[in-house]
């Protein structure tokens, strides 16, 4: 079957032109640009004038539950979700129920993901102290890389130094790291504890899970991956001391070691817990102004590579209580591109920046086999989005199992029209239209 999506502003490569994309199957069959008229027999015409049409958002971080903790959110409902914002492929990380630390573990994800997944997919695999020999097995074609956590966070412990360093030496697959010092978050813990007593307001996650913290931790371990010659990719950077880490004004193909920032530290910062409260609670914690401020130009310096979410769904109850006992984490995959957008449009960045650390740069980084943008042979993983429609975050269009958002009550002015995930449009006009489409990737290693 064949697709003509007519006349949009398509935004690809640095570029942004008024073109047609003609889609043949699940792939991209050619890329016109204004004055050149395509003439497809049989194919089904989409008019996109006044549309702009980018490649497929590719999540390289995300926690959507299953197995374990299903009654926060599923591959199914979390990328039903996903697509609805836009996203076309995710990368979900292995702290479920039981640990992706096994290969046994790990091809459970796939055949359920193969059998619930409307967006494309793939899992990281974890390390731990004792599964070394399960790592050397990987197939690196198969698997996006390693997720270690270098403080504990939800619920995973923090990983042995001496299994980290090993891990270093054994494999050749990009190690993503979640990089807090546990002993400065117990010590500023215990010093609040002893200050105020254990019922903490929200804003004091921020004082305990602090810079010192996240410097000290992301700080040590890009100087044993630079010593080592690891290929390092620091997931969730939030403070602006931290950015004196990355390289700046380099490709991304020259670099060995990068950085993602998430949406939410580009959003939010400590100001608002006194509106929001723990639902803007994350590991690493929302950090100051200044800290946002920088975060946001190193979009521009090339410091961060990445944009992605940490989607990490809870269900409103588990959000309660103090800062010590709430849970961290929240939903955010229905609505990055939008947020995003809505930042380009206050010139913070340009769209075709956005496009480049959400779709381009994760295709690249990880060596994704033929998705990320919009070229001939290319998957058809495209997201046509309406930049000039006004609306508001609510319960009611929520795609969320966990039923809520930190970004209830946000009026946004750009909205996903239509996502085609392999060629298939799979959502359009706020429905979703089709059954499950997703594809496992693969990696060109």
């Amino acid at each position: 079957m064949k697709t003509l999506i007519q006349d949009a502003v398509i935004v690809n490569e640095g570029r942004s032109f008024v073109g047609s994309v003609l889609i043949d199957g699940a792939f991209v069959a050619a890329v016109y640009e204004e004055g050149e008229t395509p003439r497809v027999d049989g194919a089904t015409v989409i008019d996109a004038r006044g549309k702009w049409l980018l490649p497929g958002v590719i999540d390289e971080h995300v926690h959507f539950r299953e197995p374990g903790m299903t009654h926060k959110g599923t591959i199914a409902s979390e990328s039903r979700a996903a697509v609805a914002g836009g996203v076309t492929t995710f990368m979900d990380m292995p702290n479920t129920n039981p640990k992706t630390v096994t290969r046994r573990e790990w091809e459970w994800k796939m055949a359920r993901a193969a059998e619930t997944s409307a967006a494309n997919y793939a899992f990281y695999f974890g390390g731990s102290d004792d599964n070394a020999d399960e790592i050397r097995r990987l197939n690196p074609t198969r698997v996006p890389g390693l997720k270690l956590f270098l403080g504990s966070s939800t619920g995973n412990g923090a990983m042995n130094a001496d299994t980290v360093r090993r891990i270093f030496g054994e494999t050749d697959l990009p190690i993503a790291v979640h990089a807090e010092e546990e002993s400065i978050i117990e010590r500023n813990r215990e010093r609040y504890i002893n200050l105020m007593g254990e019922d903490l307001p929200p804003a004091f996650h921020t004082k305990i899970r602090n810079a010192e913290a996240c410097y000290a931790s992301s700080s040590r371990v890009v100087e044993l991956a630079d010593k080592m010659g690891v290929r390092l990719h620091v997931l969730h950077v939030s403070t602006e001391r931290e950015l004196s880490l990355f390289a700046t004004g380099r490709p991304l193909t020259e670099k060995k070691i990068t950085a993602e920032v998430c949406v939410h530290h580009l959003w939010f910062t400590d100001a608002d817990y006194a509106a929001y409260g723990n639902r803007i609670k994350w590991n690493p914690s929302i950090k100051s102004f200044d800290d946002r401020e920088a975060l946001r130009h190193a979009l521009l310096t090339g410091a961060i590579d990445i944009v992605a979410t940490d989607h990490a769904p809870h269900l409103p109850a588990e959000k309660e209580g103090s800062c010590l006992t709430a849970a961290s984490g929240g939903p955010m995959v229905q609505h990055t591109l939008v947020a995003m957008l809505e930042l380009a449009a206050r010139g913070v960045v340009t769209r075709e920046q956005v496009v480049q650390k959400m779709a381009h740069n994760p295709a690249d980084l990880f060596h994704i086999d033929r998705r990320g943008y919009i070229r001939p042979g290319y998957y058809a993983d495209l997201v046509l989005v309406d930049l000039d429609t006004q609306w508001t975050v609510q319960k009611n269009n929520l795609l969320y199992k966990c039923g809520w958002s930190p970004l209830e009550g946000q009026q946004f002015h750009s909205a996903v029209v239509s996502t085609f995930v392999n060629g298939k449009q799979v959502y359009h006009n706020g429905k979703l239209i089709a059954e499950p489409h997703g594809q496992r990737i693969t990696f060109n290693r």
